[in-house]
């Protein structure tokens, strides 16, 4: 499985992005699929997840406005990103959860201006 995310930019505090993240080797198969973070100079840290059953966990940073979902039929997960904060800023990846290290793809880059 190869993972590819994008969907990424530079956009102004308050507006949306939604991201994509397309699995190549499909993501049926995964119990638990979640959505990651990396700030600069920050650890990464996991923002989104969704279970096969349809549970969702947030970080409390993005509850309310950051929305987890996927489409098994084109192997793609998503991560619905509203009311950007410039602390949002990071490079975000998808993975499963618990994540696996060889799955780390380049992630895509969101920059949230103030």
């Amino acid at each position: 499985v190869q993972l590819q995310a994008s969907g990424g930019g530079l956009v102004q505090a308050g507006q949306s992005l939604r991201l994509s993240c397309v699995a190549s080797g499909g993501i049926s198969g995964f119990k638990v699929v979640g959505w990651y973070r990396q700030a600069p100079g920050k650890q990464r840290e996991r923002v989104a997840a969704l279970t096969d059953g349809g549970s969702f966990e947030y970080a409390d940073s993005v509850k309310g406005r950051f929305t987890i979902s996927k489409d098994n039929a084109v192997n793609t997960v998503f991560l619905q990103m509203n009311s950007l904060k410039p602390e949002d800023t990071a490079v975000y990846y998808c993975n499963r959860y618990p994540y696996q290290s060889e799955l780390w793809g380049q992630g895509t880059e969101v920059t949230v201006s103030s």
